[in-house]
């Protein structure tokens, strides 16, 4: 496919970062922590937006998720500040017009060289194309750091597998299999556990590529109260098996009256108070490296719903105590 435009890193806007401040002691919010990224700066949390509709429009789905960035960091900005550690406003990633591998590419570069800096990063999307570019910044930075086969466990959450074919065209519902491919050229393990899937939105095609891939499925119908232990151990057992881990979470995997605001909003999902303590688990596990939320559209959010949903993962994410 020709790339006629191109990726663009935009202007910090630190005007996102705006709240209610309270006249109480200890009583911060995260408009009043967050600060701009500095070469210099210390470790700690790294929000870089990636704001991209192109794998969106591929995949034929309704546009809107590259505002998705910004609308992220005003839900977020009221939040409690609970964190020990600083946190940072890496700016975005912009996508200018179809320019998606390259937007994809300059994402790499910048988590690359955040990951090199001992950031966490959070990338807030944007569509679910992200994921190739988060993962290619995670397998750059381990293999410029030597490790020649790292087993890199990526956790999505989401309604759908994302494992089309690429080879016709590259969108937001082929991720997972360039990842896959670009494991097999590497001769790197390929560990994808894919969780709140629909089989109502997967085709035939798609569950039998998971099953050949060994892909670790637990479907949206699973997740009931009674089953969450068990899922949490199963979780465990994947984490256990790799050495970093890559969280992506598509807010379609959530229900449409707590996400109204993304690409495919979801018939049935599930709820964020049964995904929470799986997060936690995988934040808690000592491998998470990288993480990204996708598909935010504020076109199509009522009451900021889905924003404010984001913006609590994130919370819980950024958790450090």
């Amino acid at each position: 496919m020709a790339i006629n435009s191109k990726a663009t890193a935009t202007e910090l806007d630190m005007s996102l970062w705006t709240g209610r401040t309270d006249p109480e002691p200890n009583s911060e919010r995260w408009h009043q922590k967050i600060q701009p990224l500095s070469p210099t700066a210390a470790p700690g949390c790294a929000l870089l937006g990636f704001e991209s509709d192109a794998g969106v429009a591929r995949n034929q789905g309704r546009t809107g998720a590259a505002q998705g960035p910004s609308a992220l960091r005003k839900a977020l900005a009221p939040l409690a500040w609970h964190r020990t550690g600083p946190a940072y406003d890496a700016g975005n990633v912009r996508c200018e017009g179809d320019a998606l591998e390259t937007a994809q590419q300059a994402l790499a570069d910048r988590l690359a060289a955040l990951i090199k800096a001992e950031h966490f990063p959070v990338v807030l999307g944007g569509g679910h194309e992200v994921a190739y570019g988060s993962w290619l910044g995670l397998a750059q930075h381990l293999a410029d750091n030597g490790e020649k086969a790292p087993r890199i466990g990526i956790i999505n959450f989401d309604a759908h597998f994302d494992l089309r074919d690429p080879s016709h065209v590259r969108s937001s519902g082929t991720p997972f299999t360039q990842i896959a491919d670009e494991c097999a050229k590497r001769g790197w393990p390929f560990r994808y556990a894919c969780l709140g899937v629909s089989r109502a939105a997967n085709t035939r095609a798609l569950f039998s590529r998971a099953a050949e891939l060994g892909v670790m499925v637990r479907e949206d119908r699973e997740f009931q109260p009674a089953h969450l232990e068990c899922i949490r151990r199963d979780l465990e057992r994947f984490m256990v098996r790799c050495d970093h881990l890559y969280l992506t979470i598509d807010l379609d995997v959530l229900p449409a009256g707590e996400a109204p605001g993304v690409s495919a909003p979801a018939a049935r999902g599930v709820s964020l108070a049964l995904i929470e303590p799986l997060l936690e688990a995988i934040r808690d596990s000592g491998k998470l490296r990288l993480a990204d939320l996708a598909e935010l559209n504020p076109d199509h959010d009522i009451d900021s719903r889905t924003a404010r949903a984001a913006a609590r993962i994130v919370f819980q994410l950024a958790l450090d105590t």
